[in-house]
């Protein structure tokens, strides 16, 4: 191999240099967070039972920062399942749209388990869904976040949740076979159920996949392909009208730009 050494760059290539160097330099750190934000150095999710198998979830990191949404307290009952995304302000969860009929009395219970919320209850301080869900509840819109805070100050006021249980990254646009791992709650259970499996895009804009025993609460359960949130149970049926088949609609621009406003304002 023939080395040839470096020639000495010109006068206006170094100056060439010099202003590209100032140019990269004002790039907003926003973007560089958003991009943290986005799903960047994910790590892999530990193996669990085989594809298709729905069993309780163990109570571990990824089973903490997903819990039920109740319409009150504990003793109201729980009705969907949303879980915390990482965020600028870290106070950030998503679930479906359909999900947040009555942020006022709706309340967050991460990790959630046999009527214990080992993390306290969150209140909804804000909510953040698509014009396309609010004026005509379009299924390919059924995903929405929500910031929220300590229910009463419990908990501290200044505390967020985030840093209690860590987030989920969100990784959009994730190809038609992908593996995708759910977490969430049924109304009839106190403990979160777990299960993975290869999904297909039913149509262009939406996602299924076959667990046995998704039924009614596990609407905006978090979709985790690798450990980042790629999706919410919810979409076309509402997610679906038998326990063994459910939907997502495909995370696309506007579920990001919500995400962003959501992490925004938070």
């Amino acid at each position: 191999m023939i080395q040839r050494l470096p020639s000495r760059p010109d006068r206006r290539s170094r100056a060439r240099a010099r202003a590209r160097g100032r140019r990269l330099a004002r790039i907003p750190l926003a973007l560089a967070v958003m991009t943290a934000l986005l799903g960047v150095d994910v790590p892999h999710a530990p193996a669990g039972p085989p594809l298709g198998v729905t069993v309780t979830a163990p109570a571990d990191e990824t089973a903490g920062r997903v819990g039920a949404l109740f319409a009150g307290g504990l003793d109201d009952g729980h009705f969907c399942t949303a879980s915390v995304v990482r965020s600028q302000d870290r106070d950030v969860i998503v679930t479906a749209a359909h999900c947040l009929g009555g942020p006022e009395t709706t309340t967050f219970a991460p990790g959630y388990r046999e009527g214990r919320a080992p993390y306290g209850l969150w209140k909804l301080t804000g909510t953040y869904v698509a014009p396309g869900w609010t004026d005509g509840e379009d299924p390919d819109q059924d995903i929405a976040f929500a910031t929220v805070a300590p229910l009463d100050g419990e908990q501290g006021a200044d505390l967020r949740i985030e840093d209690l249980v860590g987030g989920f990254p969100v990784a959009p646009r994730q190809p038609a076979g992908a593996t995708v791992s759910v977490v969430g709650y049924p109304s009839r259970d106190d403990s979160p159920l777990y299960c993975a499996n290869t999904t297909t895009l039913s149509s262009g804009t939406q996602r299924r996949i076959e667990c046995p025993d998704l039924s009614g609460g596990t609407s905006g359960s978090p979709w985790l392909v690798d450990g980042a949130l790629a999706g919410v149970l919810g979409g076309y049926e509402g997610g679906g009208t038998v326990p063994e088949v459910s939907y997502s609609a495909v995370m696309g621009d506007q579920a990001v730009e919500l995400y962003r406003e959501a992490s925004d304002n938070g």
